[in-house]
């Protein structure tokens, strides 16, 4: 196809979807459904055209996995850590024990599943059945995210952090498991390049993943956070360009690096990497976070709806609907829906004294989404789809179908009926959250003794229109105030205000006061600064100091300057 004419598809579906996607709100179903339906209608009139079905898993396999490392860092980047750490040793121990679990417990359901059905009168083998169990495990994140941001749900127990951070974590061991059946059957069937593994190197692999995987995310993310917080990009959004690089490299390298240094123990999970860089990444305090968190929300919205379109583009609705997918495909979504996940998650949480409405909540929100059928093209796209006894994309294209539609649409419903809902409908948030988002900015201001709002109640303490009191830290107390409450000398105040947009309109510069600058040792009042000059802040020691006119400048000291007109300081 000319790529005017991928360019034309490509613009065509964003725009539909994004329209679409205002049905979803009066309909109250998942998004993502929509997204498959369209990509499944534009396969249609693709035949109907005279054209053939769109089987391109290696093209739908790079393009699915390119847009899941995005919605994964996203997920990340979009995690709040201080919320999700009272459940993130659960979280974690879901990802992993319990994605391993649940591929186990299916699994063993799919091989008696299909001794059962008329239409495979041989069944399948073991390894066969470990297959599809992996390939579904993990619950995906993709869904996840929209159907809880989406739907604003406030689940109480933090339940929404452990759901978010568990959907976020648990694709690398779900990928890792597919990796080990898809590696066993290649060298049953004999497929080329293909090598036995023993039970060694499996868990060898295993456990390369697990540790390079998080090695490399933590050290990208490290990185990441020391060259925002030092360095400044010369050119307009170069932090939000240098985070995506970073997710791209973060999810790579550690791809890659086995097989470009031959040696397979130092390959990692480039799923696991990307995620833990996000996290580390999305609760820094680094420069442009605003910018980095609209252009990712942006994009993930744009990567989930190609992601879906593609897959439902990808398949067949004539296909879907033959007995030999579609009656596995219910009979594998109902056995793990009501059976397994069930099963893992009370066995896992039950130790912790979860309450049953949460482990309740938590086993139906396993919904299954992108990873799943990604990890299923991969499959297809390395054993070649006349070795596999079953059509495996058709079937887990099915349950991820189901899965959402069902799943997901009574997930609201069933959240009140189990009284899992919190106060509000919205998600905890915390100020760094909309200060990312908004144009809100949060700013401090200590009272000293001779402060003027020393000693007075709010409402008699004179502040320019659109300034607000939000908090009031005393001590180890923490206030919410009101009207009538008296602002005491010691008092940290937590104050919003609009943020200041019109950056364009001044210039700011760095002057660094080396040895035997003239600067060091005299009080800003004192220094002869150019008119239109003032110095707006310090940088001091790893800390940052605003000035007043009594202020010592010291050696060492980096002063962040206003300049209103065009000429450089003499500041020698």
């Amino acid at each position: 196809m000319d790529y005017v004419y991928i360019m034309l598809l490509v613009g065509a579906v964003i725009a539909m979807c994004v329209f679409v996607n205002r049905v979803t709100d009066k309909v109250k179903v998942p998004s993502l459904l929509l997204f498959i339906g369209i990509g499944m209608a534009f396969g249609v009139l693709l035949r109907v055209a005279g054209q053939d079905n769109f089987t391109d898993y290696d093209l739908g396999n790079v393009v699915c996995s390119v847009c899941l490392v995005v919605v994964i860092f996203s997920g990340g980047f979009g995690t709040n850590f201080k919320e999700a750490r009272p459940v993130a040793g659960r979280a974690l121990l879901l990802s992993f024990a319990g994605t391993a679990l649940t591929a186990g417990l299916v699994g063993v359901g799919v091989y008696f599943i299909f001794q059962l059905l008329p239409f495979f009168p041989e069944g399948i083998g073991w390894i066969e059945s470990f297959l599809v169990g992996s390939v579904i495990a993990s619950t995906d994140a993709a869904s996840v995210f929209n159907i809880l941001r989406s739907r604003r749900l406030n689940l109480k127990y933090h339940t929404s952090s452990l759901l978010e951070m568990e959907s976020g974590s648990n694709d690398p061991m779900s990928y890792m498991l597919t990796v080990v059946f898809v590696a066993l059957l290649a060298a049953k069937y004999g497929v080329s390049g293909a090598q036995a593994m023993g039970a060694g190197e499996i868990v060898g692999m295993l456990a390369s993943q697990v540790g390079f995987g998080a090695l490399f995310g933590v050290a990208f993310g490290m990185i990441g956070i020391f060259i925002l917080r030092r360095f400044a990009f010369n050119m307009g959004q170069g932090g939000t360009i240098f985070v995506l690089a970073l997710a791209l490299l973060a999810y790579s390298i550690p791809s890659v690096l086995g097989s470009f240094t031959g040696i397979d123990i130092l390959a990692g999970n480039g799923y696991l990497s990307v995620y833990i860089c996000g996290i580390l990444l999305g609760n820094a305090r680094i420069s442009q976070k605003r910018d980095c968190v609209r252009f990712f929300d942006a994009l993930t919205g744009v990567a989930q709806m190609m992601i879906f379109f593609l897959l439902g583009f990808l398949s067949t609705p004539e296909w879907l609907i033959r007995p030999q997918v579609l009656v596995p495909a219910v009979l594998i979504f109902l056995f793990m829906t009501v059976l397994a996940r069930p099963a893992v998650v009370s066995a896992l949480l039950v130790p912790f004294r979860a309450k049953l409405n949460q482990i309740g909540i938590i086993s139906w929100a396993g919904l299954r989404g992108v990873a799943s059928i990604v990890f299923a093209i991969y499959a297809v796209s390395t054993l070649g789809e006349s070795n596999l006894p079953y059509d495996l994309f058709s079937i887990v294209f099915c349950i991820v179908i189901i899965s959402v539609a069902v799943q997901g649409t009574l997930l609201p419903l069933l959240s009140k009926k189990m009284r899992m809902l919190g106060d509000t409908d919205d998600v905890l948030r915390t100020f760094n959250d909309y200060q990312e988002e908004t144009d809100v900015s949060f700013v401090k201001v200590v009272v000293g003794k001779k402060h003027p709002w020393a000693g007075r109640p709010l409402r008699e303490c004179v502040m320019p229109h659109g300034f607000l009191i939000v908090l009031i830290i005393r001590g180890e107390d923490t206030l919410v105030p009101g009207g009538d409450t008296v602002v005491n000398a010691g008092d940290v105040l937590v104050t919003a205000a609009p943020e200041f947009e019109n950056r364009e309109d001044f210039g700011m510069f760095e002057e660094y006061l080396g040895k035997n600058h003239a600067w060091i040792g005299k009080c800003v009042r004192d220094l002869e600064l150019p008119k239109g000059t003032l110095i707006a802040m310090i940088k001091r020691k790893g800390g940052t100091v605003i000035p007043y006119g009594g202020t010592a400048l010291q050696e060492g000291d980096t002063l962040v300057c206003i300049r209103l007109s065009a000429e450089e300081p003499a500041a020698e």
